[in-house]
């Protein structure tokens, strides 16, 4: 878990190449916040195909607006709403540790696509095309992690130092981290949005959400 010396190199590369739109030090300056990387023990768990669309959302808020989307089955991104769709969901937010192993799909790579610049065909705001979302699955089966930006149950603690080995959140006062967010800015305005991609970026929650629940396995009976 972490962005790795590798990665960064490949980011480097791609900038080397031509590949970046801006400067890419602010993402160097800041990769202490996903470091250092460490081996993290994750317990089998089920997470949600894709973020909660509009539709979703509505089944258990009913009186659910979303200004952000024109049509049910994009991904609703919340404010307000958040707690309370929070309190009413029979489900919970996974830890960073679950999210970036659910993102990873059991690679090591900028995203579970290899090293190269991700593009805006890696993107998915929209559920409503069964063959669309189909295409953009990970090895998990999981559609448009680094799409939205999916907020967390660890609270925001830049970097990784003395963080557990067990994939539980990190836990205190403050507001949550939120992992991907490159569908949120688009179209793409040419400042590198492609960064919100990776897996290992992760960011301070500031405005609206998107939720992707996740729960334990059952015991068997």
């Amino acid at each position: 878990m972490g962005l790795s010396e590798a990665e960064v190199a490949a980011v480097r590369a791609i900038e080397r190449s031509g590949g970046a739109e801006d400067t890419l030090e602010p993402f160097f300056a800041g990769a202490v916040d996903a470091q250092p990387v460490r081996e993290v023990r994750v317990e089998p768990f089920l997470i949600a195909r894709h973020p909660l669309t509009v539709a979703q959302v509505q089944h258990w808020l009913p009186e659910y607006e979303d200004e952000y989307a024109d049509r049910s089955s994009q991904t609703a991104r919340l404010e307000d709403d958040l707690d309370d769709l929070l309190d009413a969901l029979p489900f919970r937010l996974p830890s960073e540790a679950e999210w970036e192993y659910a993102a990873r799909a059991g690679t090591t790579t900028l995203t579970f696509r290899g090293d190269d610049k991700p593009g805006a065909d890696q993107l998915l705001d929209d559920f409503g095309d069964e063959q669309r979302t189909a295409a953009v699955e990970n090895a998990f089966g999981l559609a448009a992690l680094g799409s939205a930006g999916e907020v967390c149950a660890d609270v925001w603690i830049p970097g990784f130092a003395g963080a557990p080995a067990d994939a539980r959140p990190r836990t205190g006062d403050g507001t949550r981290t939120v992992r991907g967010g490159a569908a949120d800015v688009y179209p793409w305005q040419g400042c590198d949005e492609w960064l919100l991609l990776l897996a290992a970026t992760r960011y301070e929650h500031t405005q609206f959400a998107a939720v992707r629940p996740v729960a334990s396995v059952p015991e068997r009976a």
